[in-house]
């Protein structure tokens, strides 16, 4: 949300309107109001303490966009305030912590606006259902476990609402697909909200308790911990991606002409490997092998990579030994894992014929046959300083004509089965200060794209063959 659109201004003042209309009953309502001040302060002082941060870049904002909110806040808190306190008591226990929060990226009040209503409506809707199945009845009693019930069921439509939440606002400030806006929110944030609200329902009851509130302050010293490690986990996340972010830059600093076109790459073969079933650790390598899979073009001449023209045999055996140059320099980045397998092989081909070592089918990595997809997709949608790009249906059925002889008929039929569903929405999240060479644009002028053979579909190496 760096520029916001009029569109998630109104959606942010919709959530508001809505979160003022959860707290309008307090007034009518029997408050314990030394709970929901001791709770909110409690909530404040634990939202101020200080967590490790990662780095602050271009790549850090892109992960905390994408990741659901209110995950890094101390929940239990807030569930636990859903679990002893009416709905609209406990949507105000939200306020204060939410308003007075560290907020890193401007507008700052806007942001602490939209994630105070956020929180308060999604308590709101969790206290709702919670005393609607007589939770607060099985928490002073308590009656185990009847009482995990109306817990659990709280704690889906806390879950809920902060998806649907969430959801609305990366399609109308991020500019989100709407199809894909909502993919995985809710299964990313169901197993770390049901553990804040286990600790929340503990809390509850141990207020409710003999032992009273400050025996219930004792759950949060494990949940600081919890936090103070996932805060570390996205320090580290965040540190890869910089370093990632940091090589692509310089790829495309030196090669204008392909500007983007790692990203790209990433985009689709993170598409393949959904419509693959592939687990989200191993989806993200391969999004990071499709971004680094031309990183070896650093250490190719410039003047190569920017050749308008035909390349001699000499010259296009130098640009082919990319792929070697990229593996060796990230050779000793751990965390890429199988994407150091894809840098060296996305090149290969299914018939032998590919470099840099003439691999045949089986024997070429999973990771390396996604990426050669995805990299061929995108060289043929993509305008070149010597051809116009191609539709994407052609582009589909160019791969589809060469799988089994260059790329796996899998890993293309995986990609056709998610542009079907999905579309092509290309995203390119490179930093706008960084100063390339313009692209060239076509013009009338420019020569059609020469007919592929058999043997090069597509040249993903960004020039033509001699």
């Amino acid at each position: 949300m760096g520029t916001i659109p009029a569109g998630a201004r109104v959606y942010v003042a919709c959530v508001v309107l809505a979160a003022l209309a959860c707290l309008g009953p307090l007034p009518a309502v029997p408050t314990p109001w030394w709970i929901v001040a001791l709770l909110a302060a409690l909530y404040a002082g634990c939202e101020r303490i200080t967590l490790p941060h990662g780095p602050r870049g271009a790549a850090a904002r892109a992960a905390e966009r994408r990741a659901p909110q209110g995950l890094g806040t101390f929940l239990p808190v807030l569930l636990a305030g859903a679990f002893l306190l009416p709905p609209p008591a406990a949507a105000l226990v939200a306020l204060p912590g939410a308003l007075l929060a560290r907020v890193e990226q401007r507008p700052r009040g806007l942001r602490r606006t939209w994630r105070a209503a956020q929180l308060a409506v999604a308590v709101w809707a969790a206290s709702g259902v919670h005393w609607a199945l007589d939770g607060r009845d099985a928490v002073v009693g308590p009656r185990f476990p009847y009482a995990l019930v109306p817990a659990g069921a709280a704690v889906l439509t806390f879950c809920l609402v902060l998806t649907v939440l969430d959801g609305g606002i990366l399609a109308l400030a991020e500019r989100v697909p709407v199809r894909g806006a909502w993919r995985g929110l809710f299964s990313r944030s169901l197993a770390p909200v049901a553990v804040h609200g286990l600790a929340g329902l503990m809390m509850a009851v141990l207020w409710r308790s003999p032992y009273g509130p400050v025996a219930a302050l004792l759950v949060l010293l494990p949940m600081y911990v919890s936090c103070w490690v996932f805060a570390q986990y996205h320090r580290e996340r965040a540190a890869h991606q910089a370093t990632i972010r940091a090589l692509v830059q310089a790829v495309d600093i030196k090669d204008g002409y392909t500007r983007g076109h790692s990203e790209r790459v990433g985009q689709a073969s993170m598409m393949i490997a959904r419509e693959l079933g592939m687990d989200d650790e191993r989806a993200e390598v391969l999004r990071f092998a499709g971004i680094l899979h031309d990183v070896g073009k650093l250490g190719v001449p410039t003047r190569l990579l920017r050749k308008d023209g035909p390349l001699t045999p000499d010259e296009r055996r130098i640009i082919e030994l990319h792929p070697e140059y990229g593996h060796e320099m990230v050779r000793g980045i751990g965390f890429l894992g199988e994407a150091r397998s894809a840098i060296l092989h996305h090149h290969e081909r299914l018939d032998g014929s590919g470099y840099p070592y003439g691999l045949v089918g089986g024997q070429i990595p999973e990771f390396a046959r996604v990426v050669a997809v995805a990299d061929a997709f995108d060289a043929m949608t993509s305008t070149r300083s010597y051809r116009r790009a191609r539709p994407v249906p052609a582009a589909l059925a160019e791969l589809e004509r060469c799988a089994g002889a260059q790329f796996d008929p899998g890993m293309v039929g995986a990609l056709v089965r998610a542009l079907d569903r999905d579309g092509w929405h290309p995203a390119v999240t490179a930093g706008d200060d960084l100063t390339t060479p313009p692209v060239p644009r076509p013009t009338d002028s420019t020569p059609p794209a020469p007919r592929p053979t058999d043997s090069t579909p597509a040249d993903s190496s960004g020039r033509r063959s001699p």
